[in-house]
């Protein structure tokens, strides 16, 4: 299983526990933390997600659960109205975030925040994010990773400028956390509330040009 290069120091420090543990032979302790460790090892996973879907489709930015879709202003990269499809992750899902179009990251910026309850509205606004503007050749696309209760770093790979494709790893997030994604007026979702998503398989909206 191939493990999100995030992962390794949290992975030594949980094995070293459970083996520190096995020395000193307290197994029920060890029972206790072994689940725990590899539950450290699930999630970082980094599943490969090489499909190609295609230039007409644009892809789920996230694993998880939509949790809405929603009509929405976005005049700070878009320009305007908007749809907003927002993934919630939970502590089980994939945490790596993959781009849902080839294109250039036209915009890149952290916002600092609180730490909510990613799956709530207010999160939307009031959490700790990084918002990374996609410009492809069938528009701009709005990417907005999300911290949550838990989750207490952000990655977010790419600089301004830089050429990405379809599927592409844009980052990550620990533990909790949520992806939104805006599609401009030229988007037609293709999900509904309560879908289920994989990052770089699932198709959530189609191009209409």
């Amino acid at each position: 299983m191939r493990v999100a290069r995030e992962g390794w120091p949290f992975i030594g420090i949980a094995a070293l526990i459970l083996a520190g543990l096995g020395l000193a032979g307290w197994w029920i302790a060890f029972g206790l933390w072994l689940p725990i460790a590899i539950w450290v090892v699930a999630f970082f996973r980094d599943p490969a997600r090489t499909r190609v879907r295609g230039a007409d489709l644009i892809l789920a930015p996230a694993d998880g659960r939509v949790v809405s879709v929603i009509p929405i202003d976005e005049p700070a990269f878009l320009g305007g109205p908007a749809i907003r499809v927002a993934i919630f992750m939970n502590v089980f899902n994939v945490h790596v975030n993959r781009y849902p179009a080839d294109g250039t990251v036209g915009l890149r910026r952290y916002t600092p925040g609180q730490f909510l309850n990613a799956a709530v509205e207010k999160a939307s606004t009031a959490n700790e994010q990084s918002t990374i503007g996609l410009v492809t050749p069938r528009g701009r696309l709005l990417m907005r990773q999300i911290a949550g209760l838990v989750a207490r770093r952000i990655v977010t790979d790419h600089p301004e400028g830089q050429v990405v494709h379809q599927g592409d790893r844009l980052g990550l997030i620990r533990f909790g956390s949520r992806v939104d994604l805006f599609l401009p007026a030229n988007a037609e979702p293709a999900v509904k509330v309560g879908d289920r998503t994989r990052a770089g398989e699932t198709v959530v909206a189609r191009w209409k040009n």
